[in-house]
């Protein structure tokens, strides 16, 4: 019987079958209950929104009247504006904390922890409503020798006012908390850097800033910007203040004129709104610190919409062209 030659051999179907002229149908995993998820999904949106635009109660109408009513763009103002300041004060004080927390020095990290424990035991109101009522418990303060003389003195009666006592107490809060978000994002780094960073002589400010930190903020940008938003919720508190934030504001308005449900849908947008924005400019944040880790940056909300765009318009072309 005559051998097969080695071009025969090639040319021959695997496992003796008839030759196969066609690629192998590739056929696709379907997912057949992740598509009952979805349409259960758009089912309770439509009903929501349905609920949304037919409710008689939500009076729409008085809504959009006071939306954009002088009194609540001031009080929205004022809530930005304790936030900001609250913020500033409180993350400047937490990074202070937390290095105090990860010094060397037992006497600094006992202080800085015990700061942190009672600040965290404590609820937010309670501290709004301490600050407020300082002259209570102080009512002159002195300046001079620890248990020695007296250089000067003065009375606490008008020293703290209510927008004053709003901002230091959202400030220690706010402190306490971004202290252990920014230790958490320092000890996110590999001490084997800084090791590596002292073997080649590199002061420790210049390890600190250049090589600490930008690793670090992937850490404390995502916690620090959650944190930023409910210390942006939180103003809403020093409403037993009667100071005119947001959320008083409103309570004024409803109080005099009984539209207590479309008030609350007011405030309950423009929260919605500016939380919205620290959202989109915590994704920018995030976005400039991962360079360092990700070989390809998440794509901005511009090169989103563009590349839907564009698989919109080759999944038209292919649809064309099969025509």
């Amino acid at each position: 019987m005559p051998l097969a030659t080695d071009d025969e051999v090639a040319l021959a179907p695997p496992d003796g079958g008839t030759e196969q002229t066609g690629a192998p149908k590739i056929v696709p995993v379907r997912h057949s209950w992740r598509w009952v998820a979805v349409a259960v999904a758009l089912v309770l949106v439509a009903q929501m929104a349905h609920a949304l635009a037919t409710n008689p109660g939500l009076e729409w109408a008085t809504f959009r009247q006071y939306f954009f009513d002088p009194s609540v763009l001031n009080g929205v103002w004022l809530t930005l504006q304790l936030t900001f300041y609250a913020a500033l004060a409180g993350f400047t004080g937490g990074i202070v904390l937390a290095f105090m927390r990860l010094s060397p020095n037992p006497l600094l990290r006992v202080t800085a922890y015990g700061f942190v424990w009672v600040v965290r035991s404590v609820p937010l109101l309670v501290q709004v409503l301490f600050w407020f009522n300082i002259s209570y418990l102080y009512s002159r303060l002195s300046i001079g020798v620890p248990f020695g003389p007296e250089f000067f003195s003065f009375s606490t009666t008008n020293l703290v006012g209510s927008l004053s006592a709003a901002v230091i107490a959202l400030s220690v809060n706010e402190a306490a908390f971004a202290s252990e978000i920014v230790r958490a994002g320092v000890l996110s780094v590999s001490h084997g850097q800084l090791e590596a960073a002292a073997a080649l002589g590199i002061p420790r400010r210049r390890q600190l800033v250049r090589i600490v930190l930008p690793q670090a903020m992937r850490t404390i940008a995502p916690n620090a910007a959650n944190q930023l938003i409910a210390l942006f919720k939180n103003t809403s508190i020093v409403s037993v203040m009667a100071i005119m934030e947001l959320f008083y504001t409103v309570q004024v308005i409803y109080g005099r004129t009984s539209r207590v449900v479309p008030m609350l849908l007011v405030a309950t947008a423009w929260y919605v709104l500016l939380t919205t924005l620290l959202s989109i400019f915590q994704y920018y944040v995030e976005r400039y610190y991962a360079k360092g880790a990700a070989r390809t940056l998440p794509p901005t909300l511009v090169q989103r919409v563009r590349l839907a765009i564009s698989n919109l318009r080759a999944a038209a072309a292919g649809e064309r062209t099969l025509r």
